[in-house]
């Protein structure tokens, strides 16, 4: 996995007050590109979770471990980019290791072949990018890929290629670093971190979850 590299600019924690500031000036300046969302309350729980993880989970480690289920987790201090995800959606309510297990179940086929596995494993069929990106496509919204940053919103989740042609996975966060491009909550190598990366990386996918209500 690559390390940081240098130059990115690092965000800080927000208050949920400064999170819904910057949607709404996001979206007076840009009607109808910015989408709130189910509820713009829990897009601000989704971003203020993963950015208090920012501090707290120091080290990336990728080691399989037997971990309970439900609401299973290997110790906040350390993870991979996928935990960020996951740890955050368990503060508004959604546990990943669920729905993700509940999902393969149903539709083993529908998922990728890339590990030798004959069926799920709820210790870390979650914790892999390839199978949160189809379960994000099949259970959310799959956006265009855009290289526009007003077309991504805080509480998006992102995908990505590196260049060792490892996948990674991160989220927005609200705070603008430079040409109205929103920072990125991820865990590339030194634990969670807020950088502005959105387009340092090939992105390979760009979702919402839990998809939007139509209007």
């Amino acid at each position: 996995m690559l390390k940081r590299t240098g130059g990115r600019r690092v965000c800080h924690r927000a208050s949920l007050g400064q999170l819904a500031l910057a949607l709404v000036v996001l979206q007076a300046a840009y009607p109808g590109r910015v989408s709130a969302g189910p509820s713009q309350e829990r897009i601000d729980q989704l971003v203020t979770a993963a950015l208090a993880q920012v501090g707290v989970t120091l080290y990336y480690d990728s080691t399989y471990t037997a971990i309970p289920y439900p609401n299973g987790d290997v110790p906040i201090e350390r993870g991979v980019c996928t935990d960020v995800i996951i740890r955050a959606y368990r503060k508004i309510g959604i546990d990943l290791q669920v729905e993700v297990h509940n999902d393969m179940k149903a539709n083993f086929s529908a998922y990728p072949k890339l590990w030798g596995l004959s069926h799920p494993d709820p210790n870390i069929d979650h914790r892999r990018v390839p199978n949160l990106a189809v379960f994000f496509r099949r259970k959310g919204q799959a956006l265009p890929l855009s290289n526009d940053p007003i077309d991504y919103s805080p509480g998006d989740i992102v995908t990505w290629q590196l260049p060792t042609g490892v996948p990674h996975i991160g989220i927005i966060s609200s705070t603008i670093a430079a040409d109205k491009r929103h920072q990125m909550i991820h865990n590339i190598g030194d634990g969670a971190k807020c950088e502005d990366c959105l387009f340092a990386f090939k992105i390979t996918g760009h979702y919402r979850y839990p998809k939007p209500e139509p209007n």
